[in-house]
C-alpha cells in the first residue's frame, strides 16, 4: 500500500494505491476517503498511447520528428542557451510541476542563466488573486483554510463553480450544510454549483466590482461596519469611504442586473451572518480588472473584521494542484523566490543563497507576454500554451518566430507540438515523486507508484541535467529530490513568512505540512491591511451589432485542461460531453436553433464549431462553452488585466450562426 497524492485539481485529496487500485485515504483530513472521477481514473492516465517515451529533435516544424539521444538533445539546448542573450530565452511552467521541479527551472533561469522570464500558466488562473492578496494584505498569503468552511455560517461562491471544479471541496460544501452552513451562489449561470444554493443571485456578467462595491457601500452607509477593527488594522479608509459614498447605489445595483429585492435578501442574510467565507476561482480573476474584483472582495472581509477569525476570510480556490507551490518557489516572473522580489535587499540575499552574481533586477516577461516577445529559445515544461492562451490564431502565428521551441511533456499530443524543435519525454503522474502545495497551504508529497517509462526523467532532473550541461555542476549537484526539496526548505527561511523548516520530507506523504499556521495579523510594514477604492471600468470587450452574444468559458467536472490526461478512460467522457454551447431558450428561438444543432461561434478573432445545448442556465445573450473544447481559444479575447496581466477569458463577444446541412 503506498499513500499519494491527486494530481488533479488544488483541492490535494489524499490517495491509496493498493493492488493496482485507488481509493482515498479515509484517515486524511482534507478529503476523508472521497476522491472525484478524475481522481479515481488517475491510474488510466500513465501507460497510455500519447506518452512521450524518447527525446525528438527536428529541423523545422514542418519535418518529422527524429528520435534522439540525451545528450545529443541537452547539448543541443545548452548550445543554444550559450549562444543566445538572456533576455531572449523564456521558461514556461505549469502548476502541475512539483515544487521541486518549479525550484530548479527557477533557479537555473533567474539565478545562472540570468533571466527571469521565468513563469507559469498559471499566470492564466491565479495571478490576479496573487496581485490582489499582495496589494491588500502585504504578501501573497490566503489567511483561512478549508476546515474554516466547517465554522462558518455563510459561504459565498462567486464565480466557482465547485462542483465541476473541487468536487470533493464541494462535497465537503454539502457535508457542512447539514449543520447549518448557508451558501450563496453568484454567477451568470445558474451551475451545477447553484443547484444546492440556500440562494442565487444571477449578476450579470462584468459587474462583480460593483456588487462587492455595493456591500461595502451599504456597511459603511448603515455603519455596520467594524470600527475598532478599520481603525486599527487597515490604511486608506477614508479613501475608500469617500470614494463608495460618491457612488449612486441604484448605479451599481442595476449594473449588476439583480433586483432590489434579491439584493435586500442576501443582504439580510449577509449582516446576520456571524462568520462570512467569500471564495471565488476564475470567474474573478479571468478578467480585465481582475485583480480590482479581487480587491474589491477583500474590502468587504476588511471593513466586517471578518478576516484571520475562524470560520471567515476571502478564500482564493486554486484550479491546480501545485499552483500554489509554484507561487511560493518563485514561478512567476514577477517575483525572485520564495515570495521575495526584485528589490536591491531580496536580490542580495537569493544570490549569496544561490551563490550567483547573475540576478537580473528587472521583472521578466510573463506566460501571456511570452510567445509575442520575438524570444529566441522558449523552454515550455508540462504545458501547452498554443491550447490555453487566448486569440490562438495570434499564438501559432507569433510561436512560430521563435527560432527553438522545447517542450518537456509526458504526452505526445499536445497542441502545441505542432511547433516544437525539440521534445523532452518526462516521467508523469505515477511515475515520479514530489511536493505539492494545495489551496489551503497544505504541503503534500505525491510518490512514485511505477519504474519510469522507456527513457523519460523526473522534470527537475530535466533541468538539473541542462545547469549541467552549461557547466553549473557544483550548483546543480542534486543526487535525489529530497536534496532539492531540503534546498528550497533551507531557503525559505530568506522569508520569516514563508520558513517551512518544521516539515519533514518523508512525513509529508503521510501528514503533510501546513505552512504560515502562525500568522495571524497583515504583512504589510505597519501591520495593517490596505482598503483598496476600485470601480468598474468596463474594460472587457462590449456587445455589437455584430457580435451580439458575451462568451463564458469554464471547466466541466471530468475533463482536465486540453484532455490529454482525460480523454483516454472511458469513465470520464460519459458525464458531459467534450463540445457543446449554452445558449438560452429565447435566443435559440429566435435564431430558430434546436438542441443537437451544429452552431459557428465567431468573433473578431476566429471561429469555432460547436453543438447546441438550449437552456435556461444561462442568461440571455449569453453562451457558455467548456474548455474541454480544444479549439476554445480561437475566439478568446487576449485583453490582459493591466496589473496581473492574466487574460479576459469569460467577457468575449462573438456571434452564432447555424450550420445548414
Amino acid at each position: 500500500m503506498i499513500k499519494t497524492v491527486c494530481g488533479y485539481c488544488g483541492v490535494g485529496c489524499k490517495l491509496v494505491f493498493d493492488a493496482s487500485k485507488l481509493k482515498g485515504d479515509k484517515e486524511y483530513p482534507i478529503n476523508e476517503g472521497k476522491i472525484c472521477s478524475k481522481g479515481s481514473s488517475e491510474l488510466e492516465s500513465i501507460h497510455t498511447k500519447n506518452r512521450l517515451l524518447y527525446p525528438r529533435m527536428r529541423q523545422q516544424c514542418s519535418d518529422d520528428f527524429t528520435d534522439t539521444s540525451w545528450d545529443e538533445a541537452l547539448r543541443f539546448i545548452a548550445n543554444k542557451i550559450k549562444k543566445t542573450r538572456r533576455e531572449k530565452i523564456g521558461f514556461y511552467l505549469s502548476g502541475q510541476l512539483f515544487t521541486e521541479d518549479y525550484y530548479v527551472a527557477n533557479k537555473l533561469g533567474k539565478g545562472f542563466i540570468g533571466t527571469n522570464n521565468v513563469d507559469t500558466n498559471s499566470r492564466t488562473c491565479m495571478a490576479s488573486a496573487v496581485v490582489a492578496y499582495t496589494k491588500a494584505l502585504g504578501e501573497d498569503f490566503v489567511p483561512l483554510r478549508m476546515d474554516d468552511i466547517d465554522k462558518a455560517n455563510l459561504l459565498i461562491l462567486a464565480g466557482a463553480n465547485t462542483a465541476e471544479a473541487h468536487v470533493v471541496l464541494h462535497n465537503r460544501i454539502k457535508k457542512a450544510k447539514k449543520s447549518g452552513l448557508k451558501v450563496v451562489v453568484i454567477d451568470p449561470r445558474f451551475t451545477e454549483t447553484a443547484k444546492i444554493a440556500d440562494m442565487f443571485l444571477p449578476i450579470k456578467v462584468g459587474s462583480d466590482i460593483d456588487f462587492f462595491n455595493l456591500i461595502s457601500k451599504r456597511m459603511i452607509e448603515e455603519k455596520i461596519y467594524d470600527e475598532n477593527f478599520v481603525q486599527n488594522y487597515t490604511n486608506n479608509f477614508e479613501l475608500l469611504k469617500d470614494g463608495l459614498l460618491c457612488m449612486d447605489s441604484e448605479t451599481m445595483l442595476l449594473n449588476t442586473g439583480l433586483s432590489s429585492e434579491i439584493f435586500e435578501s442576501f443582504f439580510k442574510l449577509y449582516k446576520e451572518s456571524e462568520n462570512i467565507i467569500t471564495a471565488w476561482t476564475m470567474g474573478l480573476n479571468q478578467a480585465s480588472q481582475g485583480v480590482d474584483k479581487n480587491l474589491a472582495l477583500i474590502n468587504t472581509h476588511l471593513l466586517s473584521g471578518k478576516i484571520f477569525k475562524e470560520g471567515n476570510g476571502p478564500f482564493s480556490l486554486t484550479g491546480q494542484p501545485n499552483a500554489m507551490g509554484g507561487r511560493e518557489v518563485g514561478g512567476l516572473s514577477n517575483m525572485l523566490a520564495v515570495h521575495l522580489g526584485f528589490d536591491e535587499k531580496s536580490i542580495e540575499k537569493v544570490s549569496h543563497f544561490w551563490k550567483t552574481n547573475k540576478i537580473s533586477n528587472q521583472a521578466g516577461l510573463t506566460a501571456t507576454q511570452m510567445i509575442d516577445a520575438d524570444l529566441d529559445l522558449l523552454i515550455i515544461c508540462h504545458t501547452d500554451p498554443v491550447y490555453h492562451l487566448p486569440n490562438r490564431n495570434k499564438v501559432e502565428k507569433n510561436i512560430q518566430n521563435i527560432a527553438t521551441v522545447v517542450e518537456i511533456n509526458a504526452y505526445n499530443n499536445s497542441e502545441t507540438s505542432a511547433f516544437t524543435h525539440i521534445q523532452l519525454p518526462a516521467a508523469p503522474w505515477g511515475e515520479k515523486e514530489g511536493c505539492q502545495t494545495n489551496l489551503d497551504r497544505t504541503i503534500t508529497k505525491q510518490e512514485k507508484l511505477f519504474s519510469p517509462s522507456a527513457e523519460v526523467k523526473p522534470d527537475w532532473e530535466i533541468f538539473q541535467l541542462i545547469a549541467q550541461e552549461l557547466g553549473h555542476n557544483e550548483a546543480f549537484d542534486f543526487q535525489n529530490i529530497k536534496e532539492v526539496f531540503e534546498e528550497f526548505q533551507a531557503m525559505t527561511k530568506l522569508n520569516i513568512n514563508m520558513d517551512i523548516s518544521e516539515a519533514s520530507y518523508d512525513e509529508l506523504s503521510e501528514y503533510g505540512f501546513v505552512w504560515g499556521e502562525k500568522i495571524k495579523h497583515f504583512l504589510t510594514p505597519n501591520k495593517k491591511a490596505n482598503l483598496f477604492f476600485v470601480q468598474n471600468k468596463n474594460l472587457s470587450e462590449q456587445m455589437s451589432e455584430e457580435y451580439p452574444f458575451i462568451l463564458l468559458t469554464g471547466r466541466t467536472r471530468d475533463q482536465w485542461h486540453s484532455g490529454a490526461k482525460t480523454r483516454t478512460p472511458k469513465s470520464l467522457l460519459k458525464y458531459k460531453t467534450l463540445n457543446y454551447c449554452e445558449i438560452h431558450p429565447e435566443d435559440a428561438q429566435m435564431l430558430q436553433i434546436e438542441n443537437d444543432d451544429k452552431l459557428r461561434i465567431s468573433s473578431k478573432r476566429g471561429s469555432i464549431v460547436t453543438t447546441a445545448v438550449v437552456t435556461d442556465t444561462v442568461q440571455k445573450k449569453t453562451l457558455f462553452i467548456p474548455i474541454s473544447n480544444r479549439d476554445i481559444n480561437y475566439v478568446t479575447n487576449d485583453l490582459l488585466d493591466s496589473q496581473s496581466l492574466e487574460p479576459d477569458y469569460n467577457h468575449s463577444a462573438v456571434q452564432i450562426r447555424k450550420i445548414e446541412f
